[in-house]
């Protein structure tokens, strides 16, 4: 049940994003998906378990993966969900020294919650913070020198958020990334991260930090972000979350986009 629940999830939004793509293709993508997504599940148990030598020899780093720990200035990796995003999280403790702090969504289970919080932080230069709780231990962190691995694309609710167009459709897209930069004066810097085929490992690329981001106008910031990650996902579009229900909160008035549809069945 749960399985068909995620794959009518991920083909309405794979239908909403990409309308240019037939109904085949679009089943085809959502297939490469679901076997990306079976193998993320697995490799986490090499991510949380195996050594960090290991782990470096897999671990494909590009780009400027150091600029968190020589910047006089608080850093903010964004970091969207793609399906290879635990290797991100291993890469930012094991290829650099500025201890991290991220946000992470609390699990009913507590055995799973104690095992993802162990998994993500066992390197000791982690601190992972439940987004239930306030603002405030983040805030003190990263003014303790912390680096913020941020997840800037889910749909959390209005609180905090505008409706910013993605893929041509509004959105609920917090606005605290752009607020909590310029708050805090940071420089961001954008990380993807890829699952490598043949079971090679993963590609972590750390980006240039971006110019004029944050701006005084948090909405055009959040366009700017989401566009990014538009472009990235139509260049890897078989590793983006797509069983997450992005479009759950609308504008009011709105129906539900994930009710059944005529392209939005079983396999």
């Amino acid at each position: 049940m749960i399985y068909w629940k995620k794959w009518r999830i991920a083909r309405r939004n794979v239908e909403l994003c990409l309308p240019e793509l037939s109904a085949k293709e679009r089943r085809a993508l959502v297939r490469a998906h679901f076997r990306r997504l079976a193998q993320s599940v697995l490799e986490r148990a090499l991510l949380w378990h195996a050594g960090p030598a290991r782990l470096r020899r897999l671990i494909r780093v590009e780009g400027d993966v150091g600029l968190a720990e020589r910047s006089a200035r608080p850093v903010m990796w964004l970091v969207p969900h793609f399906l290879a995003l635990d290797a991100a999280g291993v890469a930012t403790q094991l290829f650099q020294r500025r201890p991290v702090v991220s946000i992470y969504q609390a699990q009913s289970d507590p055995v799973f919650d104690a095992a993802i919080r162990r998994g993500r932080s066992r390197f000791g230069r982690g601190e992972l913070w439940s987004r239930a709780q306030t603002a405030r231990p983040l805030l003190r962190a990263i003014r303790r020198g912390h680096a913020f691995f941020n997840l800037p694309d889910m749909d959390f609710g209005l609180k905090d958020a505008a409706f910013v167009p993605f893929f041509g459709v509004p959105a609920a897209t917090l606005l605290a990334p752009s607020r909590l930069a310029r708050a805090l004066d940071m420089v961001v810097q954008p990380v993807l991260a890829e699952m490598l085929p043949g079971g090679q490992g993963w590609r972590i690329r750390f980006g240039p930090p971006w110019d004029h981001w944050p701006s005084d106008d948090p909405l055009a910031d959040t366009r700017r972000l989401n566009g990014w990650i538009e472009a990235e996902v139509r260049a890897n579009p078989a590793q983006y979350l797509w069983v997450h229900k992005r479009f759950k909160t609308r504008p009011a008035g709105e129906p539900d986009l994930y009710a059944a549809g005529p392209d939005n069945g079983d396999p």
